[in-house]
């Protein structure tokens, strides 16, 4: 059995030495093989001269791998066929992983039951929170997750932060990367990570969720403002209307423009009224939050160019 932890960065060597002191400490069952795959997305810093100081301290344990194609699909997608690991962790460059992390998420997957698994995401530090946050934003202020305190199986999709999978999955496709950060040109959305978990469920597959396998991840305070997380909000909507099926036109009539219609005759009215008539602050700014994603899938349907997305569909891993 091999697990591989795949980290992509960029331009955050203090941050990374950090995360990779947390993982050079997991606690892993001798009879299991595993290594720390750190992928290199085209950085300046001195990211490179940290990696290759722990491969010096961990001989074989830490591998150095550059992917020069600017957006972390790209990297995600270099660090799969970088290693040939059964199960693929994958984590981010700025986090803490508890010691007993790496096993608790991937022990499950090494059966083939499940095809993919998720952890908790627990802040790894506080700050006073306004009383009109609401707390279903926890995800986007530090990607909280938090599905409580007994393992299951799980209806939706876990986080970069903590999620892992068999490598099969990726027969299937590679992360797309017309909807991952940092592409030049590209429409990102900043959900490609979800997005693999969504594809193994609309395939029929088993995800896992596992409480003890915790990440803290870092609660950017900055994030705390309106402006921040109605953005964040409009580009959900927008992957929403990017993973929607194409279904066939109604009397030559693309069925995207009944969505349209039915966004903004009925949707986003409703969404509009219950902010600005909501008594609770939170629950006013759910309702407007809401409304920011039923404009972001209309705009998604009406401008953007759906072609994309095909061009742009993941190749499948055919090595194994």
């Amino acid at each position: 059995m091999k697990a591989a932890v795949i980290v992509c960065t960029h331009n955050r060597c203090d941050t990374l030495g950090k995360t990779l002191e947390s993982l050079a400490a997991s606690t892993i069952p001798a009879s299991v093989e595993w290594e720390i795959m750190v992928i290199d997305n085209n950085s300046s810093d001195r990211t490179r001269e940290v990696v290759e100081d722990f491969s010096r301290r961990s001989p074989g344990r830490f591998r150095y791998g550059f992917e020069p194609r600017q957006g972390k699909s790209f990297a995600l997608n270099r660090g799969i066929s970088e290693t040939q690991a059964e199960v693929l962790a994958f984590t981010d460059d700025d986090v803490i992983a508890e010691p007993a992390w790496l096993w608790n998420l991937t022990k499950d997957l090494f059966s083939g039951e499940w095809q993919g698994a998720g952890g908790k995401i627990l802040p790894l530090n506080t700050a006073p929170i306004p009383d009109w946050v609401p707390r279903d934003t926890y995800g986007v202020l530090w990607g909280s997750f938090d599905l409580g305190n007994q393992p299951r199986d799980m209806s939706l999709a876990p986080y970069g932060a903590n999620m892992a999978f068999r490598r099969d999955v990726f027969k299937h496709g590679l992360f797309r990367t017309d909807i991952g950060p940092g592409v030049q040109g590209a429409r990102s959305t900043n959900f490609e990570d979800q997005d693999i978990g969504e594809r193994v469920l609309r395939r029929g597959g088993k995800l896992r969720y596992e409480p003890e396998a915790v990440i803290r991840h870092p609660f950017d305070t900055q994030r705390i403002n309106r402006k921040y997380l109605l953005g964040r909000y409009f580009q959900m909507g927008r992957y929403i209307a990017l993973e929607t099926e194409s279904k066939p036109a109604l009397h030559g009539i693309p069925r995207r423009y009944f969505t349209i219609i039915k966004l903004l005759s009925f949707e986003c009215p409703k969404r509009l009224y219950h902010w600005l008539f909501a008594s609770e602050p939170a629950q006013r700014f759910t309702w407007r939050l809401l409304l920011s994603s039923s404009l972001g899938q209309a705009y998604e349907l009406a401008v953007g160019r759906r072609g994309a997305a095909a061009e742009s569909a993941p190749t499948a891993l055919h090595h194994s």
